[in-house]
């Protein structure tokens, strides 16, 4: 899952990105307002965490800006200032959700993974498709209730398409969301782990749409 952080401290920004990392998230890191919004225009983020306080443009006005756009990226609003008035005009303006700083990591990823969620249309906290079952909270799988080892990369995947269920996916639109800035993409990366996949889970959950993509099928295909 690719997000966008949006945090001009330095000390701050670096500590959230290595730790969503490692909450499994895929993070681009800005420091200013400009370049928030350049992203957010340019790139297909699952969602974005934007601090108010940002130079070149304020966090308010970059959100008014990609929400005039008709960009709907889920945005989490993180910023110092806790008044009242301005966690209303954050949400009026287009925020999904705020939080106020000094922030909880573990409160932050939760609250991105139910942005992704309600985005796709997924309030429940697992997703499902027919018998495999995926945790968001504990990157693990089950099938038919047993539990299924994924590489960091394969969960990523299953998670794009679990959340994409019924949609088409081009292998662009994957690589968009396994691979963050800087981090290398071999041509064939994609077929692979969905070679490895098919391979674990059976053949029937990924369906190759010939000269588009791929699209995963919620539901046992009937005979």
């Amino acid at each position: 899952m690719r997000i966008l952080l949006a945090e001009d401290d330095s000390l701050l920004g670096d500590g959230l990105r290595a730790g969503l990392r490692q909450l499994g998230f895929q993070v681009d890191w800005v420091r200013d307002g400009e370049a928030a919004e350049r992203e957010l225009r340019a790139q297909p983020y699952a969602a974005a965490v934007l601090d108010l306080g940002l130079p070149r443009k304020d966090g308010l006005d970059v959100l008014a800006a990609v929400r005039g756009a008709g960009i709907l990226t889920p945005v989490l609003v993180l910023t110092a200032r806790d008044a009242v008035p301005d966690r209303i005009r954050g949400l009026d303006v287009g925020a999904d959700d705020y939080v106020v700083k000094p922030v909880d990591l573990h409160e932050l990823a939760a609250r991105l993974r139910a942005l992704v969620r309600r985005a796709h249309g997924q309030p429940q906290e697992c997703l499902c498709a027919q018998d495999v079952v995926l945790d968001p909270a504990s990157r693990s799988v089950r099938q038919a209730g047993e539990l299924v080892m994924l590489s960091t990369r394969e969960f990523d995947l299953l998670q794009t398409f679990m959340l994409g269920a019924g949609r088409v996916l081009s292998r662009e639109q994957l690589e968009q969301q396994l691979y963050s800035w800087g981090q290398e993409v071999e041509s064939n990366a994609v077929e692979v782990h969905i070679h490895n996949l098919r391979r674990k889970l059976g053949p029937a959950l990924i369906h190759t749409v010939r000269g588009v993509g791929y699209m995963l099928q919620r539901d046992v295909p009937k005979s």
